[in-house]
């Protein structure tokens, strides 16, 4: 199948990012939380001191030739325009690597990953490390198209992320992935069409293992523990997006500062944040992640993936060789052997004392470190 790839430039309309500085300038503010944490949800005062940072202070032209700096393409598969950056390394033994981003995520989290995996010899690596990156944004996300019609599952996805590997000429390649991109990654292992060599995830869903659960390891307890946090406390938002996607759009399309909450409130729940909020990041990278939705207007129809795909996690008998590093603030941890019951080819498990859900975005020489050692050790 012949595929027609067109040059992409991401330009934003002037227009647009005057009337955000409107809509930041016309808030009408909810009253003060009645606690002292966040229990309630994000809290007014950090809401109000990012609306006011991205009001006044945030360039989003910096963002966009950063962006820009790389090549960018557009291709139809399904009938959907996907937005996606390739980037071929320089050195003649480069591997290809697919990287998918999830939600409340984007092409923006893999930033500062790109000169490292393409030219790793300028961080600490050589020339075996080297990696051709392609890096698509999800249907739905970004500058990529919208679907038009139901049926976009991370299943889908995962066919057509193998399409156009071979579409670029990659017959055979790696496959990265985090959150809702490592589901996809799953399926594209789980699917096998004989092209991908192996995989590499930073979020593993696998199931407790029946047969364990009366000699759980403190480590295995921690993590039904966090699990169990996350179904009673922290789900809301997936609950919504899984049910309501639409309703919930038509308040995250006409409101800025809903955009910003929204997704403000998941850096802080899942990322590694120290002894300040967001020490892990600044918030010019926060916020290019947060107007990349806002100028895209892609709150609703990336919403769709949790009503499509929401808990539809089963995988059986995974045999593609599997990788995956298990962060300490991602929101689940299953152990090793609870993984074994479903991919049974795991070459490489690695927990690093570090980091949390956007591992790439947070602690990218230690993601950057564990790409590396996986995959060296796939010797394929």
């Amino acid at each position: 199948m012949t595929h027609n790839i067109r040059p992409f430039t991401v330009n934003v309309p002037q227009a647009d990012l005057d009337d955000l500085k409107r809509r930041l300038s016309h808030i009408r503010w909810p009253e003060r939380e009645t606690v002292d944490d966040w229990s309630q949800g994000i809290p007014l005062a950090v809401v109000q001191e990012f609306a006011d940072y991205w009001r006044d202070q945030y360039d989003w032209r910096r963002c966009e030739q950063r962006i820009n700096q790389y090549p960018q393409f557009l291709i139809e598969l399904g009938g959907v325009d996907i937005h996606f950056l390739h980037i071929r390394s320089p050195h003649e033994n480069a591997r290809p690597l697919l990287m998918t981003h999830g939600w409340p995520g984007s092409i923006i989290e893999f930033m500062d990953v790109i000169e490292p995996l393409t030219q790793p010899e300028k961080h600490g690596g050589t020339t075996k490390d080297a990696y051709h990156l392609v890096i698509p944004s999800l249907p739905g996300f970004g500058f990529s198209g919208k679907p038009a019609k139901a049926g976009w599952t991370v299943e889908k996805m995962a066919e057509h992320w193998d399409e156009l590997m071979l579409a670029l000429g990659y017959d055979r390649y790696f496959a990265q992935g985090g959150d809702w991109g490592a589901i996809l990654t799953a399926h594209i292992a789980a699917q096998d069409l004989g092209h991908c060599a192996a995989v590499h995830v930073n979020l593993s869903m696998a199931k407790p293992d029946p047969a364990t659960l009366s000699d759980l390891t403190e480590r295995e307890m921690r993590a039904i523990a966090i699990f169990k946090m996350y179904e009673t406390q922290g789900n809301g938002y997936a609950q919504i997006q899984g049910t309501k996607p639409q309703t919930l759009g038509f308040g995250l399309a006409d409101s800025a500062v809903g955009q910003l909450a929204w997704i403000l409130e998941k850096f802080y729940d899942w990322a590694q944040s120290g002894d300040s909020l967001f020490s892990t990041f600044s918030h010019d990278s926060l916020l290019d992640n947060i107007s990349l939705y806002w100028l895209s207007n892609s709150a609703t129809s990336s919403a769709r993936i949790y009503w499509h795909s929401f808990g539809e996690f089963t995988f059986e008998n995974v045999t593609l060789p599997y990788g995956a590093s298990i962060f300490p603030n991602e929101i689940f941890q299953p152990s090793r052997r609870w993984a074994e019951q479903t991919y049974k080819n795991i070459f490489y498990w690695n927990e690093p004392e570090k980091g949390g859900h956007f591992a790439a975005f947070e602690v990218p020489e230690l993601f950057v470190k564990e790409v590396r050692a996986c995959f060296a050790k796939a010797n394929l």
